[in-house]
Formats: C-alpha cells, structure tokens, sequence
C-alpha cells in the first residue's frame, strides 16, 4: 500500500491505485477526479446510514439463532417423538429444513465474525472469504427452498381442496425431487454466474451481475405461482360458501351415512361446503406459514434488486452521489450531516432492518404454527420413562403397582394359592378379561374346576381362556326380515312353535349356577362381548 498523502482525492476519499485488485473489485464506489480515481472507503454502508445500522444487522443475526434453535427443535422432535406427538409430515419437515438452511446465513457470520473488506476500498467475495462463500450459498439454498416447498404446499393443498385429488406416494416423490433439485441447481447457476460478496451488513448477498436471470426472476416467478394457486383456492372456498348457503336440499340435513350415490361428482353445495371446511380447518397452519413465507421472500427480493439498481446506477452516472460525494469532502469524512443527501441513494434502514428481521424469525412462526404442545409433553415422558427404565428391571405390563410386586399375590395372573381367589385387596378395581375373577356362562364348571384343580402347588397357574371353542347360539327370535301382517279380521295364527327362555342369551343366573354359588362371577373372555 502507498502513502496516501501523496493522494489527490479528498478526505475521507482513497486513491485505487495504491491497492491491488484483489477481493470483489466491482464492488467498490469509484470516481475519476482530474488523473486519479477516488474511491470510498469500504464498507459503503458505514458511509450511506447511521451507526445504528449495525445494530440493526447484530438484533437480526441474534433472531435468526433463536429462530434456528426452533427449526432445530421441531426436526428433532419430528425424528424423535412418536407421530402421534408430533404430527410429522414430509412438507412440513422439508420446509423447515430450507428455513433452517436460510437461518444458517445469518448465523455462520455471527459466529465466525469475518472481514467484510478485502483491502479499504474493496469487499471481500466468495473467493477470497470462505465464510462469505457459506453464508451467501445457505441463503439463496434456503431462499429457494422455501419458495419451493411452499410452492408445492400450496399446490398439494389446492389438488385436495379444489379437484378432490388424494395426494399420494407419487406426490411426494415428485416433492422431493422438485423441492430439492432445483434450489440445488439454482444455487450451483447464482454461484456460477454472478456470486457472492459483502453488500451490506455481516452476510453475503449475490452479485449484480446476471442476479436477475440466474436469481431473482425465477424465484419471483415460483413465488407468483405460489400466490396464483393459494387465490385459488380461497376463491374456491368462497364459492363453495356461497353455493352452500344457496342450497336447500333436505338430504344434505340428514345422516352421515356413507352412500353409493355420495360421490365427488353428485356431492351436493353443503356436502361440500362441510368437506371444504373440514380440510381448512386441518392445514390453516400450513396455509398461514405459505402467505408468511411468500410475504418475506418478496419482500426480501424486492427491496434487494431496488438497492442492487441503485447501487449500480451510482456507477454509472456519476452525477446522481454528486451532492453527497462533496458534502462527505467538504466535512472531511464526517458522514452526520450528509445522511439526508445518502437517503435517495440507498434504501431506508427501517425498511432493510424489517427485511432482515423477518427473514430471521422464519423459524419463530414456523415453531408457533407447525408446533404442538404434545411435543413438550412427548420430551417429558420420554425422559422420565428413560428415567424410569434406568432406576428399575423390566416387568410386564400384566404386573401391578411397584409396592406389591415383592409379593407374587400382586400379579393379575397369578392367584394366591391353589384353589383360592386372590382377595379383594389385591384384586384389581378394573378386571380385565385375563384376569381369573371372570368366569363364563359358556364355559363348562367342570372343565373350570379341571383348571384350577391342575395348579401347581406354589399357586402359581396361568388359566387356559382360549382352549375352549365358542359355539354360536342362534337367537329364539329373528326381526332380520319383514314378516307381512295377518289379513284383515283374521286372528294371528299361533306359532308352531314355543318360545322358551333360555338363561344364556341373557346372562341370567342359571339353575347350575345357583347350585354352584361360587361360580357366579366367572366370565368366559371370548363371550364377553357377543353381541
């Protein structure tokens, strides 16, 4: 590096030729001043806003770690938890994988703390910053996974709602293939063909060059597919809302009753209607999250490619930083009273600081919508039972509470002697069907007493509930079929046969089981529940 006393351009202003051309060169704010050519100190932001424009960037570089702690606990909850915590399904998992992905932008420079100037007058690339390189590559990964997941969120949402389709193995494949292959290859193209460097703030951004082609028109082009289709569907909706009020068939009032006839195609406006509703109220979670997402990656674009034509107007027209460049000579590099003429030039921090802020907190609306308390709950049990499994042996799930399992009168299965009933303050309050305090009408009191008189002499039997086959009684009396009424004046014939009552088909106590009165609670398992 020369000296620069010997430089032409005015404070706070540096002479390029005393710097090599190392670092991303087109980055840098140039102007020819007689034989020399004046450039302005590097990082321009430092110039163009206030000091509190870094602690704009610092709050949203600490809201994106919180927000990566987020995606980081649903995932691992969704890998973790049973699916009945968690609710998991693969768009919801690869979507906020992409957010974590654009999380990573924010958080790589927060930790590593890189340079953002190759010399003082140039910003450093993705060439000659590793760190630039990661951040700018997880942040149009994660920018176009987004918008890629979303896309297909709405599109899956749209095929259920709108043309009845069930989405299916096919879907998904297709799913992974699209939301992953392109953002890959949309990344390989930014990198490739415009690249990355220190725009403004910690995180590297893409290059002007061919960023509009390579970048930010295909994304914004998915990005309008996404809101098309989610219109769409709202439309539908609201359609379906108004053809249900519309609608006064009488069938739609009745049963829920599956029909033949109750298909897609003569669905009425209100079996709609109920079945549109019905669908809304399981993915509005996923609905709100697309809007959020789609929200902040326009947004996000739109303010980008303004600055990023902003900037490269200056270049070009020297005369539009005219005002600004000579109020920053005149004051000698004291940039307070010349932040009203940078105004014009740079987008307003407020509006850069609200881009960032919710490009950061992607995750936080993600853990509100896509999180579910049962998660909290599943961690809980999950590390108690772990817990628990470590303090104690396995048992079986047969076995009762922990204070009587020293005693083997405490296990369902197991009686206190031979011959005996286990007493009432062991017996369970609920009885199960394998517990030997059921006894079955339908089970023979000998081969009952065969049973018990076989034990073992330390107590200790296991009943054979289901060696025994159940026969089926026909009923005395069946309604199955109409029966048409007696002609008129006649008496109804007397049937050629008589009902009886047999005690079986009502559980009633039988003339057996009243000579044998310590065999009335018996139940056979296999004859509890007939119908």
């Amino acid at each position: 590096m020369a000296n620069h006393t010997a430089s032409s351009c005015p404070t706070p202003f540096l002479s390029a030729a005393d710097y090599t051309n190392g670092g991303y060169v087109d980055g840098r704010l140039c102007k020819q001043v007689g034989l020399d050519v004046c450039c302005l100190p590097c990082p321009m932001t430092d110039w163009a806003y206030p000091d509190s424009f870094n602690t704009v960037g610092l709050a949203a570089e600490w809201v994106a770690v919180l927000s990566t702690v987020c995606t980081g606990f649903l995932l691992l909850s969704w890998a973790v938890l049973p699916v009945d915590k968690t609710y998991r399904h693969y768009l919801s998992i690869c979507l906020t994988t992409a957010v974590l992905f654009m999380n990573l932008g924010f958080v790589i420079p927060l930790a590593a703390k890189p340079a953002q100037c190759f010399d003082p007058i140039t910003p450093n690339s993705m060439e000659t910053s590793p760190v630039c390189a990661a951040s700018g590559a997880f942040l149009i990964l994660g920018g176009w996974g987004g918008v890629l997941w979303v896309f297909l969120r709405a599109l899956s949402l749209h095929l259920q709602i709108c043309w009845q389709v069930v989405v299916g193995r096919n879907f998904m494949w297709f799913s992974q293939a699209a939301g992953w292959g392109i953002p890959v290859i949309g990344v390989v193209l930014a990198l490739v063909l415009s690249g990355v460097s220190f725009r403004f703030g910690a995180t590297c951004h893409i290059n002007h060059k061919s960023s509009l082609a390579d970048l930010w028109v295909p994304l914004l082009v998915f990005a309008g597919l996404t809101i098309i289709i989610q219109f769409a569907t709202f439309g539908y909706c609201i359609k379906v809302y108004l053809a249900s009020l519309a609608d006064n068939s009488a069938s739609t009032e009745g049963s829920n009753l599956p029909s033949y006839t109750n298909s897609i195609r003569t669905m009425t406006p209100k079996q709609a209607y109920r079945r549109v509703r019905r669908v809304i109220q399981l993915q509005w979670r996923g609905i709100a999250i697309v809007l959020i997402i789609i929200t902040d990656v326009v947004f996000f674009s739109v303010v980008f490619v303004f600055q990023d034509n902003t900037s490269e107007a200056l270049k070009h027209d020297e005369t539009l930083a005219a005002d600004w460049i000579v109020c920053l000579a005149i004051n000698k590099g004291n940039k307070v009273p010349c932040l009203d003429l940078a105004k014009p030039l740079v987008v307003n921090q407020a509006t850069v600081g609200a881009v960032l802020l919710l490009l950061a907190m992607n995750g936080i609306w993600l853990v509100l919508l896509l999180g579910r308390w049962t998660m909290a709950t599943g961690w809980i049990d999950m590390f108690l039972s772990g817990s628990d499994r470590s303090k104690r042996e396995f048992v079986s799930v047969d076995a009762r509470l922990d204070d009587f399992k020293k005693d083997t009168r405490s296990y369902e299965m197991l009686s206190r002697d031979s011959g005996k009933m286990m007493d009432d303050s062991v017996t369970p309050s609920v009885v199960t069907p394998i517990s030997p305090a059921y006894r079955s009408p339908l089970r023979s009191p000998s081969a009952h007493r065969e049973s018990t008189g076989s034990a073992n002499n330390d107590g200790r039997r296991t009943p054979d509930y289901f060696g025994q086959t159940v026969r089926y009684h026909a009923p005395a009396r069946s309604f199955s079929s109409p029966r048409p009424p007696p002609p008129s004046g006649q008496m109804s014939p007397q049937p050629a046969h008589t009902v009886t009552w047999d005690a079986r088909d009502t559980y009633a106590r039988s003339p057996r089981q009243a000579q044998y009165p310590d065999e009335d609670d018996y139940v056979n398992p296999l004859g509890m529940n007939r119908i």
